[in-house]
Formats: structure tokens, C-alpha cells, sequence
């Protein structure tokens, strides 16, 4: 193995806390995985890995050896994509996580077009909402709505979603609609609840620019977008939610938006990655096309 798919196997190692995962990752016997670590250790003179029964960490000269690995295979690829018989269409593997919903509504329909454009790259897509360790996993980028929860990440927006609080017409018309937020205090939700931290989200409204937030009670909570939405055609109470889920609803009058003169703020969609992917062409021309897909459609 030359020393580009030495370092190439190192890194993913490091990322993956594993030599069995890395090797599978790689298409690789194990064998040949902890053949080419300890010769790559002998070269460099230094232990670049600590093992545990349970996991592989680098050690501090591996992670600086890590550190430099990273800048050097994204600059390699950088290099070659510039050379391929197909100009500067880059190649390769990449592995995204993609919520759910934004992957059926927006990406999915259109992945088409991607690999038209990108005809040498191949997509790994994992879809959920659960909160990905992207390094420790092996994933080059994710795409999430919401308030992002990891810092450590490079973060790119790529859209705003407008938002709605909307109720079924069967409810509203036997409870009422709320024309003021003082209104909602005699009225029910279905309520969004993160699998994360568990905590219940409010309804979110914009007042004189200024946020506010509601917290309603209800009968069930919810923490995926489908049963949120089937709830609400339950009739079980208010929702709030980006506009896309229910539009088709909101068309055919079998839902009503509500509170139209205080909005809740519009949602951020962000395409996140680790640092150390922040230059591999493969992720930049895949975050471009995912800018491009949601400004089209949001």
C-alpha cells in the first residue's frame, strides 16, 4: 500500500475508532489494515494509535500526524479532480445524513440532476433526524433544519423555510380560531418534543420584532414531522411547523393557518460538516448543489 492510502487509512481509523470499521469502510482485510498501521508506525519512528478492547484513539503524535493527513489527502483531491478525463468533476464516495423530510421533499426528487452534473461521484445517504457523531461515523456532511446543536462543525446555510401554525378545519370549527396569542390559552396542540434532549418545543411567534414564545398543552406529543402532521388531521390540536409539510393540506382547505398577523420566525436549514472536510471539492460541489436545490424551492 502506497503511503497516500497508508495515510488515507490512518484517517479514517482515527474517525471511525475502529480498524475492523475503517477496513470495511475501505473494502479492505482487517489483516491488511493492521499490517499497513505498523509499518506506517515504524517509518514515522512514533506510536500513532492507543488500543482499548473497545475502541482506537490517536495519540498526541497521531492526531498531530492526523491534523496534517487530512490537509494533505484534501489537497491531493483537490489536485486530481482538476485532472480527470471529465475535466474538474470530482470523484469518489461521499456519505451525507440527511433529515427526513427535507431529503424526500427537496433532495431526493431531484438527485437526477446531481449525478448528471457529478456523474463520477457516488452518494452513501443515511436519512433521520437522530443527532450524527460525523467524524466517529465516517460522515462527510449532513443537512438539518432548525437550531444546529454541534459548533465544532463548519456550518453553511442554504435556506430559510417559512413558517405556519395551522390546525385542522374539523378542529377550528369546533373550537374556534384564535385570532390573538392570548387566544391559544383556550386551545389544544399536538406537541413536537426533541428526541435529544426530550425537551418540548413552544410555538415561536414574531410580535413588533421582537420573538415570543408559547407553551400550549395538549393531549400527545410527537418527535417525527409525519406523525405531527397526522395528528393534527386527527383533529387533536395546533401545530407549527415549515409551511412545505402541510401545503398541500393547507390548499384543499382541510387545514386553516391561523395567527397570520404574528408569523413564527422562518427555519434555517444548514448543510454541516467536520473542518477537516471544509476543502475536499467532493463536499463543496454537493453543499453548492444543495444551496442551489433549496433556493430554488424555499
Amino acid at each position: 500500500m502506497d503511503r497516500l492510502d497508508a495515510m488515507r487509512l490512518f484517517t479514517r481509523i482515527v474517525e471511525l475508532g475502529s480498524f475492523s470499521r475503517a477496513a470495511d469502510n475501505l473494502k479492505l482485510p482487517a489483516a491488511t489494515a493492521t499490517h499497513t498501521i505498523k509499518q506506517l508506525e515504524a517509518r514515522l519512528g512514533v506510536r500513532l494509535l492507543q488500543r482499548t478492547t473497545r475502541h482506537v484513539s490517536a495519540t498526541p503524535d497521531g492526531q498531530a500526524y492526523y491534523q496534517r493527513c487530512v490537509r494533505i489527502l484534501a489537497d491531493v483531491d483537490e489536485t486530481e479532480a482538476g485532472f480527470g478525463h471529465s475535466g474538474a468533476a470530482p470523484r469518489g464516495k461521499l456519505r451525507v445524513d440527511l433529515q427526513g423530510t427535507l431529503a424526500r421533499h427537496f433532495v431526493l426528487p431531484r438527485l437526477g440532476e446531481f449525478f448528471a452534473r457529478y456523474p463520477e461521484l457516488e452518494l452513501e445517504i443515511g436519512m433521520g433526524d437522530r443527532l450524527v457523531d460525523m467524524v466517529r461515523e465516517g460522515v462527510d456532511c449532513v443537512l438539518r433544519g432548525g437550531v444546529l446543536r454541534d459548533s465544532s462543525m463548519v456550518a453553511r446555510r442554504v435556506a430559510s423555510l417559512r413558517q405556519v401554525t395551522c390546525a385542522s378545519a374539523a378542529y377550528l370549527d369546533q373550537h374556534g380560531t384564535p385570532r390573538t396569542l392570548d387566544e391559544l390559552a383556550g386551545h389544544r396542540a399536538v406537541n413536537f418534543y426533541s428526541i435529544a434532549s426530550g425537551k418540548v418545543f413552544p410555538f415561536d411567534f414574531v410580535v413588533d420584532g421582537e420573538p415570543r414564545s408559547v407553551q400550549l398543552s395538549g393531549s400527545v406529543s410527537v418527535s417525527n414531522a409525519e406523525a405531527y402532521v397526522q395528528c393534527c388531521a386527527n383533529h387533536l390540536g395546533l401545530i407549527q411547523l415549515p409551511r412545505y409539510h402541510v401545503a398541500a393540506q393547507l390548499a384543499h382547505g382541510s387545514f386553516r393557518a391561523v395567527l397570520d398577523d404574528w408569523r413564527p420566525p422562518e427555519m434555517a436549514v444548514s448543510a454541516m460538516y467536520p473542518q477537516q472536510r471544509q476543502l475536499s471539492p467532493r463536499v463543496r460541489v454537493f453543499v453548492d448543489w444543495l444551496a442551489e436545490v433549496m433556493a430554488a424551492a424555499s
